[in-house]
This record gives structure tokens, sequence and C-alpha cells, in this order.
């Protein structure tokens, strides 16, 4: 998890080709039957480097793919705040996000939805409102919230 972070430190500053470069180092290290929580982490984080839509949605499949295998017990290993099930509205946003920009409305439509039923997980801090907030903002590009 700290190569991880420091890769999506790098992304953060700027070194978007360095970052993609180290989270493919790493994801051929990890595997795709690695840990669960690094391969979640690292697909979720390696989808925001792509330059291809189509590549990003198939990272972000990867992650929501790799959630579905993590447990509780497993990311409050990491760290004792960590739920998965709060993992879900981030994970089908993006999908939802990709599917956007490949225009794909209705997949974009229900990934959002399903980002929404999954909101109840999310806590009640910055983190949470962020995701909220994204998925407002996406409901208003896609023609609002529907019926």
């Amino acid at each position: 998890m700290t190569r991880i972070g420091q890769a999506i430190m790098l992304h953060r500053g700027g070194d978007r080709d360095e970052a993609r470069n180290r989270f493919a180092a790493l994801w051929e290290e990890i595997g795709e039957d690695g840990d669960p929580l690094h391969r979640c982490t690292l697909a979720h984080y390696m989808a925001d480097t792509q330059d291809d839509p189509a590549d990003e949605l198939a990272w972000d499949v990867l992650a929501l793919r790799a959630a579905d295998s993590l447990t509780d017990v497993r990311a409050a290993a990491h760290h004792q705040s960590l739920a998965v099930r709060a993992f879900y509205p981030s994970l089908h946003l993006n999908l939802a996000a990709d599917y956007e920009k490949l225009g794909q409305p209705a997949a974009a439509r229900r990934e959002l939805d399903r980002a929404r039923e999954r909101s109840s997980a999310l806590g009640d801090d910055d983190y949470g409102d962020g995701i909220r907030a994204a998925i407002a903002r996406l409901e208003l590009r896609l023609g609002g919230r529907r019926p």
C-alpha cells in the first residue's frame, strides 16, 4: 500500500505518466489473483491515469471486481475505519463517468443509480460529501435525476 500511495502522490503532483508506469509495475507484481485490497486500490487509481476512456473503464471494472472479493476484515486490517460497503459509491460513480465519456448514457445512468443507492454507506465527512456532490454533478450532466 505504501508504494501504491507513492504512485498516487505522483499522479496528484502532476506526473501522470510516471504514476501510470509505477501502477503498471505494481499490477504485474500483485497479479490478478493478488490481495483484493491492493488490486482494488491500484486499479481504482490506475483508471485515473488512462488517456483512453475505454482503458479507464477496464481498470474501473477491475477495481469493482476486486472490491467484490474484499472483506471488511481485510480492509480493517489495513485501517480500522475502512468498510468495503463505503467503496461502492465511488466505484460505481467512476463507472458512470466512464460510460458518460464513452457516449453510453443508459449504462452511465445504471451505474449512477447504483452509486446513489449505495451512498448511504458513506460517512458524514469530507469524503462522503465529495462523493455525494460528484453524484449530483453527474446527475445534472446526464439530464437530472430520473423519477
